[in-house]
């Protein structure tokens, strides 16, 4: 089940919710870098982290579910969100570059149609990075923060989900190894925190996150099918007799 859209702008208005942004947002910077002339959607709650796209990419847009709701977004300019079923996003076939889905995943209660039409909308270069909570974190555990509510996954869980629904995971990132508390002390920390997760405690991160590619399949250049040749049928014939034979054809 989704949290509610004003749950998540409480949040993320905090001191611990701010902590949380530049903490995650650095990791999916350095995962992409650069994104001049490409389209970004943000699924879910994302808009936390797509504000340094804004004046780089193409175009950033921000798709919020019906069933959590949808807030004005960026608040200091033109609006850059639409609400839509998680399902059935307006979009062409094959027309975004990248997705970053954020508080998605794990509040989903479709996740094979979700994948699927994630699938649809990226192009075949195009890239699916995965913000879920982690099930072996503290935050995982309290449900004071979104991270707090849903499904957790383990990087493996999540990399067995995006193999399930035809994504190729590429790269693993992993965010928040300070607690899920609002103590200024450790607030003022958090890059120590950071530090130190990342070199010796990576199993207990916050959050994980995994950047896929689509997997296309191709079609098999095994065997021909040998076309079927034409049958004389005597006049008067039963009309289901009437058809083509095919001969040499590979069963089902």
């Amino acid at each position: 089940m989704y949290s509610d859209v004003i749950d998540l702008r409480e949040f993320y208005d905090t001191s611990l919710g701010l902590v949380v942004r530049r903490m995650v947002r650095r990791q999916i910077r350095t995962l992409w870098p650069d994104t001049r002339g490409q389209i970004i959607i943000g699924l879910g709650y994302a808009t936390p982290f797509l504000r340094p796209f804004l004046g780089e990419a193409e175009r950033v847009i921000a798709c919020m579910p019906a069933e959590q709701g949808v807030t004005h977004w960026p608040p200091d300019g033109r609006g850059l969100v639409a609400l839509t079923e998680e399902c059935e996003l307006p979009l062409p076939d094959m027309s975004v570059d990248r997705v970053l889905l954020v508080h998605g995943l794990e509040a989903t209660e479709q996740l094979g149609e979700l994948m699927r039409e994630i699938w649809r909308v990226l192009n075949g270069s195009g890239r699916l990075l995965v913000v879920v909570p982690n099930r072996r974190s503290l935050w995982a555990r309290s449900d004071r923060t979104p991270f707090g509510h849903g499904k957790p996954y383990s990087a493996s869980q999540l990399n067995q989900a995006l193999r399930q629904h035809l994504f190729v995971p590429e790269r693993v990132a992993r965010a928040l190894w300070l607690p899920p508390t609002g103590s200024r002390f450790l607030l003022s920390t958090a890059g120590v925190w950071e530090e130190a997760g990342a070199r010796w405690f990576q199993r207990v991160s916050g959050t994980v996150m995994v950047e896929a590619s689509k997997q296309i399949y191709q079609l098999s250049r095994g065997k021909k099918v040998r076309a079927g040749r034409p049958v004389l049928v005597p006049v008067g014939a039963p009309q289901t007799a009437l058809g083509m034979r095919r001969d040499g054809d590979e069963p089902g």
